[in-house]
């Protein structure tokens, strides 16, 4: 043994547990916090090597006595707060909310640790950038830089309708109001700005903010509420230029994974809908104050907000219970467009500032699905164009300049990576390629955080610091698409365990069969493809199919010339693979495209160009809402889509390019019968 651990084995041992992840173990006192989740194998991001510069590893000393793991935890079983962690507050920002940098403090005794997502090397990924756009530039909100006249004893006349003259006579801006907010702060600044100050006027109707002097940068946010994940993006109302973005995972998730999990638990918990009102705006305050430090502001630059979301968001953000979303007839509370001052919704930005939110279309067509068409301009096309957002709920609308349809489809979190068992959310380490070799039946993928293929020389040591974590939704796409056109999976979803024979990347689970995409070298998990896996992705493309050709049918038509595939999974999943699965009907491929974060981008757009929110209010009022619910066909397109790609559409299209698996004869593991496989 080495001396050095010779003297550590007489020094008095503590015990730590860190949170989320579970992983713990004893070291000596004394002993860094980095250092001890480095040993454990803990996800706690640091790049400047442990000398308190980047404050990414920041952790929180749980308190209270935890029974389960046999530790009182206490924040005096920590080192005290140091110089080093002092001087990061001064330098950057004061450590809050009782966090403490893992470099610079030492257990002294027993103590339950949580690392915070932010402080994880594989937080997730949410891809939801903002999308070019030219958008004409027409803002509700503008400044206007004005000369107030001074009081006069002769002129019996306020402050506040001196500055409305001067705005209508200097600027032609007849007819203000003055919001009554700024009353108490009007004189003041006119005094600091010698008269002479720049006013916020919204929709050339009302005084929403004044400064002294002038002032010539006025900013708001786009935002994109997903029952997954929120983006934010803060734009120059000037220029229209998009200056920062942030984006986070919405901390409803752990009411429930997707929204009707969410309905059902204020059902039960009525008071769970002022929770999830609560933490959607304590979520969305967070980005206000990310986005405005990004730019070296405060939350009060911000003077607009516009926002998109789905109904069940939409209801909860606006204190509305979601609980008549839970079941037929899905009755909204209001389809219209939201307009009100953003501090009735208890959202910090400019005191005076205002949030416009997009109207909804239908019970579970909302908000988001009209940016999506505002992005799009669907009602602008000759040919007939399919828009799918896919989430946990999928919205589809089809049509073209002379009809509209619109529907929602409960897809479920499948496609994210939920309920699937090896899947996970879009991270550094998660497989999103897969191929598969139809002869050798050996895959190659490629996973996120390395451009190389795990067939490639090098692989290894580029993920050597995360490994091969998970599958995140575009992979599971790809791994079942690849899986049937290899012969693996069959066209009505079994696994085909005679190939055992082939290969040893099958093996047996009970009486069904699983895939092995990856066997790890070290300790990890193998990563499978299960049954089950293909058995949920199967109902969840077939929801979402099943959807599509209701639409297809009330508008008569027996063929898609183009699609769009919106969110942050449409933009990332492999048109040809989708179509493989039936995901999506058949089509030229050259006409599927990603239309990015479409909903978001929508929500750009209202925010840049008032006359938007006229023309997509309008236009909203005139889609053709179809409930699949109610439709007695959904059910037969259900069953037919749970078949790769179709039980009876032919894609055409596709299988020019390629190569239909062949049809061979299975013995069925549960009873011995023969069956058909193609």
């Amino acid at each position: 043994m080495d001396p050095i651990d010779k003297r550590e084995k007489t020094v008095a041992q503590v015990k730590v547990v860190f949170t989320p992840s579970g992983r713990r173990g004893s070291f000596p006192v004394n002993t860094p916090l980095l250092h001890a989740a480095r040993v454990l194998g803990v996800d706690i991001d640091s790049v400047c090597g442990g000398r308190g510069l980047c404050g990414r590893c920041q952790i929180i000393c749980a308190e209270g006595s935890f029974p389960k793991h046999q530790i009182d935890s206490e924040s005096s079983h920590l080192s005290p707060v140091c110089a080093t962690e002092i001087k990061y507050g001064e330098r950057k920002t004061a450590l809050a909310n009782g966090r403490r940098l893992s470099c610079h403090t030492l257990l002294l005794d027993d103590v339950v640790i949580d690392v915070p997502a932010e402080s994880q090397v594989h937080r997730q990924i949410v891809r939801k950038d903002a999308e070019h756009r030219d958008i004409h530039l027409d803002p509700a909100t503008r400044l206007y830089y004005v000369q107030v006249d001074d009081a006069d004893m002769h002129v019996p006349k306020g402050d506040v309708q001196r500055l409305i003259d001067a705005l209508e006579g200097q600027w032609q801006l007849p007819n203000l109001s003055c919001d009554n907010r700024l009353l108490k702060t009007l004189q003041p600044v006119l005094t600091k700005g010698k008269r002479a100050i720049t006013v916020a006027v919204y929709n050339s109707q009302q005084i929403i903010a004044l400064w002294p002097g002038f002032r010539d940068k006025a900013y708001g946010v786009a935002v994109d509420v997903g029952s997954t994940t929120i983006a934010a993006h803060l734009c120059d109302l000037s220029s229209g230029e998009v200056l920062a973005s942030a984006s986070l995972m919405n901390p409803q998730i752990r009411f429930g994974e997707d929204l009707m999990s969410r309905v059902s638990y204020v059902m039960m918990h009525p008071e769970g809908a002022d929770e999830m009102t609560l933490v959607i705006r304590e979520a969305l305050n967070s980005l206000f104050a990310e986005v405005a430090e990004a730019i070296d502001g405060t939350v009060e630059d911000i003077l607009e907000i516009t926002l998109v979301a789905n109904p069940i968001m939409h209801h909860i953000l606006l204190g509305i219970s979601p609980v008549e979303l839970g079941g037929a007839p899905f009755a909204l509370a209001t389809d219209g467009a939201v307009e009100v001052p953003a501090a009735e919704l208890e959202l910090k930005i400019n005191p005076g500032g205002r949030i416009y939110i997009l109207p909804c279309i239908a019970g579970h067509v909302g908000a988001d699905t009209a940016g999506m068409i505002l992005s799009e301009e669907p009602q602008e096309q000759d040919q007939m164009t399919l828009l799918v957002d896919v989430g946990t709920n999928a919205e589809i609308v089809l049509g073209n300049r002379q009809r509209l349809l619109a529907c929602s489809s409960p897809t479920g979190p499948a496609f994210e990576g939920a309920q699937i068992s090896c899947g996970q959310r879009a991270a550094t380490g998660a497989i999103e390629r897969v191929r598969i070799n139809p002869e050798t039946l050996e895959p190659r993928f490629k996973v996120i955080g390395s451009d190389l293929w795990s067939d490639e020389e090098g692989f290894s040591a580029a993920i050597e610091s995360h490994g091969v974590t998970g599958i995140c939704g575009s992979g599971i796409i790809e791994v079942v698409a690849e899986m049937y056109l290899a012969g693996i999976v069959t066209v009505d979803g079994i696994v085909d365990g005679e190939l055992v024979n082939r290969t040893d990347r099958m093996v047996q689970n009970d009486r069904t069969w699983c895939y092995v995409l990856h066997s790890p070298v070290s300790d990890e998990a193998q990563i499978l493809v299960t049954q089950n896996d293909i058995r949920q992705i199967q109902l969840a493309k077939a929801a979402l199919y099943a959807g599509v050709k209701l639409l297809m049918d009330h508008i008569g038509t027996d063929r898609v010339e183009r699609i769009r595939l919106a969110g942050a999974f449409g933009s990332h999943i492999n048109v040809q693979h989708a179509m493989v699965l039936g995901l999506i009907p058949d089509c030229v491929l050259d006409e599927v495209s990603s239309a990015g974060n479409a909903a978001g981008t929508g929500a750009r757009i209202a925010l840049l160009n008032r006359q938007s929110r006229d023309a997509i209010e309008t236009l909203v009022k005139n889609i053709e809402k179809v409930e699949t619910a109610l439709e007695p066909k959904f059910q037969d397109y259900f069953v037919d889509a749970m078949a790769f790609p179709n039980k009876t559409d032919p894609f055409p299209n596709l299988f020019s390019l390629v190569t239909r698996p062949a049809v061979k004869q299975l013995v069925d593991n549960a009873g011995g019968r023969k069956r058909r496989r193609r």
